[in-house]
């Protein structure tokens, strides 16, 4: 049977609309936001300073100054090593940025509340302290916005997605993978994605990330009524059953404090996810670690009169690494070492991500296992199972009878 002409135009009408569809799943430039900062550097935010001087600059710069040596004391007493002063020429080798919560600017006078990075290799040496912090295994972050009775996660940005792009990840112990939010990722990271619990398609979602396990920091806001006061319900949840790790309520009296309710809440969770990882109770799912495949037997790889081949070549392992990548130098350093690695046939970064973590595609003459052993002899530290790691320097360990100072996780 022929189908008329009448009967055909609406069933391609379907097909392109079904297509189109798909692609404005994964098109717009409305999405999209990379996080600030990955690296593990010291922070001490909410220095407060009121600096008096000539002319404006010279107000600002000495407030500056004058935050620095606040920071220093605050970063000494939580570290345990006393609170005491050091010079400003030192304190300048030792700050790696001032981020600017909120400033007043007058003609000779300068207001602000400040925070300040202590780079944290060099404010340990400082001190005298270790800067070891033992981290748990990667997780990817999706982080789940309720408003108006919908669900969002990276379909468009949302201000829940901004505030974890601008969480500073390296003071804490959890691993946090946060995706950028673009290409596919509305369409392989979504609410509906968090519902399903199937191991199988969990590992293939991941392996795109380089993640172990998942995360799922979930706000609902409701509004008492047009520009007025905002609640924000906030639940840590994680791993492929979307377990419920705890919860809490806060409120902000307008709209304008949005974005400072949302930035509490993401430190809150990450208070959450810490004491869940240091208790056992967030840790990876077993059904989410890496399959090997089941190897032919030589009965029944070939027929019992086949004769064994001389000189057969076996092809490399494909192996995905993530690693942080802060600026191109870090990205073309750490290909190098890769490629320096024996048994490395290529070595080449196939998602780039300046200011966080990239991910690299290795090709290796041998079994996974034996590329990590190859690493940790390099002095790096390897995280992850199969053919997906995670890598990063070793830090300075401390010796086997001295423990590690937790309390300089920042």
């Amino acid at each position: 049977m022929r189908l008329r002409p009448i009967f055909l135009a609406p069933a391609i009408g379907v097909i392109l609309l079904g297509s189109g569809i798909g692609i404005a799943q994964i098109e717009g430039g409305d999405r999209g936001v990379a996080p600030i900062d990955s690296s593990s550097d010291f922070e001490v935010s909410g220095v407060a300073v009121d600096v008096s001087a000539k002319d404006a600059d010279a107000a600002r710069y000495g407030g500056w100054r004058l935050a620095q040596r606040k920071a220093w004391v605050q970063l000494s007493k939580r570290l345990g090593a006393g609170g005491g002063l050091i010079a400003d020429g030192t304190l300048d080798s030792l700050v790696s940025g001032i981020v600017v919560e909120n400033e007043q600017i007058g003609p000779n006078r300068y207001i602000a509340k400040l925070g300040v990075l202590f780079d944290r290799a060099r404010a340990s040496a400082a001190l005298g302290v270790s800067n070891y912090v033992s981290r748990s295994a990667p997780m990817v972050v999706i982080p789940v916005m309720w408003t108006g009775g919908t669900a969002t996660v990276f379909e468009q940005r949302t201000p829940w997605q901004e505030a974890w792009a601008r969480f500073r990840t390296g003071g804490s112990t959890v691993d946090y993978i946060r995706p950028v939010g673009n290409g596919a990722d509305p369409l392989l990271l979504n609410y509906g994605q968090t519902q399903r619990p199937g191991r199988g398609w969990w590992r293939s979602v991941l392996d795109q990330y380089g993640g172990s396990d998942v995360l799922m920091p979930t706000v609902s806001l409701s509004r008492q009524w047009p520009g007025g006061p905002i609640i924000g319900v906030f639940q840590a949840r994680g791993g492929p059953d979307n377990r419920l790790f705890g919860q809490f309520a806060l409120r902000v009296g307008s709209p304008a404090g949005l974005g400072q309710l949302l930035d509490v809440g993401v430190k809150r969770l990450d208070d959450l996810y810490q004491t869940a990882l240091n208790s056992g109770a967030l840790r990876r799912d077993p059904g989410l670690a890496y399959v090997a495949p089941v190897a032919a037997t030589a009965e029944t790889a070939a027929p019992d009169d086949s004769q064994p081949v001389d000189g057969l070549t076996v092809g490399g392992t494909t192996i995905s690494v993530q690693f942080d990548s802060p600026g191109a130098a870090a990205v073309n350093g750490t290909e190098a070492a890769m490629r320096g690695v024996p048994g490395v046939s290529s070595a080449a970064t196939s998602s780039l991500a300046l200011g966080g973590v990239s991910v690299m595609t290795i090709t290796y003459g041998g079994t996974p296992d034996a590329f990590r052993a190859a690493l940790q002899s390099r002095g790096w530290q390897v995280l992850g199972n199969g053919t997906t790691l995670r890598i990063r320097r070793a830090p300075q360990l401390l010796p086997p009878d001295v423990a590690a100072d937790n309390a300089t996780a920042g």
